[in-house]
């Protein structure tokens, strides 16, 4: 069984496919970093290791070799994603935000999508967040990044069903993730573990869920989340703190 996944270099995308090898996978991991990735390269043959920008247009390519590579691919994880708290809303940061969680994302699981399609069947699966659920105002590009994830896997599962392309999808939704993505200096609510994280994303993508959110309290968050008043919701307080990535 084969995996190739994109944005391994660091954070939930790393720790993951530590699991796959762990589990005798023969992984593919791919990012801009591509330094990085000999941690992973290092714990067992079956890894290889490859450069790709999700923001080149070249990507697609890239990327439709590495899935054909090897006898082709059994499952395509996209990890690759970037985050900012944007309260002076900065152009340059929103639109670095949407050309990586948009434009990057449709590019790589449209090209996974098609491969698949042609292939006769596959499994994609892809972090977004349980920041898509509401829009907050200290990342508006960010939660509207992750929104726009989720529909469009949701639009791409519905496709896949009425065409028969027989592709699976695993929308994964985490909360705070103890990662380079979370500035160490600010204080986040029910924060966990890459590790843990990990655990919980492995299991959801071998048990093909549909969507998963990461974890229990978090589920239980966005559910109360959903019933929050849109005219509620837009009268709530945000941190104006100094801006800082998440």
């Amino acid at each position: 069984m084969k995996i190739v996944i994109t944005g391994a270099s660091s954070g939930l995308g790393m720790e993951t496919a530590k699991l796959f090898i762990k589990n005798g996978w023969a992984v593919t991991v791919c990012a801009r970093r591509t330094e990085r990735l000999e941690e992973l390269k290092a714990l067992s043959e079956r890894v290889k290791t490859a450069f790709l920008d999700v923001n080149s247009p070249e990507s697609a390519d890239t990327l439709t070799g590495l899935l054909n590579a090897d006898g082709g691919t059994d499952i395509y994880f996209h990890a690759s994603g970037i985050g900012c708290h944007n309260i002076e809303t900065d152009l340059e940061k929103e639109l670095n935000v949407l050309n990586t969680n948009c434009l990057g994302f449709s590019r790589c699981i449209i090209t996974a999508f098609n491969y698949f399609k042609q292939k006769g069947g596959g499994h994609i699966a892809a972090i977004s967040s349980v920041a898509g659920t509401k829009g907050l105002g200290a990342a508006p590009s960010y939660s509207a990044s992750k929104a726009m994830n989720n529909v469009y896997l949701q639009a791409l599962a519905q496709l896949s069903r009425t065409t028969g392309a027989n592709i699976t999808f695993t929308d994964i939704k985490p909360g705070f993730v103890k990662t380079a993505l979370l500035d160490s200096q600010r204080s986040y609510p029910l924060l966990m573990s890459k590790e843990y994280a990990a655990r919980k994303i492995y299991k959801a993508i071998i048990k093909k869920k549909r969507k998963a959110i990461i974890d229990w309290k978090y589920a239980i968050l966005v559910f109360f989340w959903k019933l929050i008043p849109d005219f509620v919701w837009e009268r709530m307080r945000i941190d104006a703190s100094e801006n800082k990535k998440i």
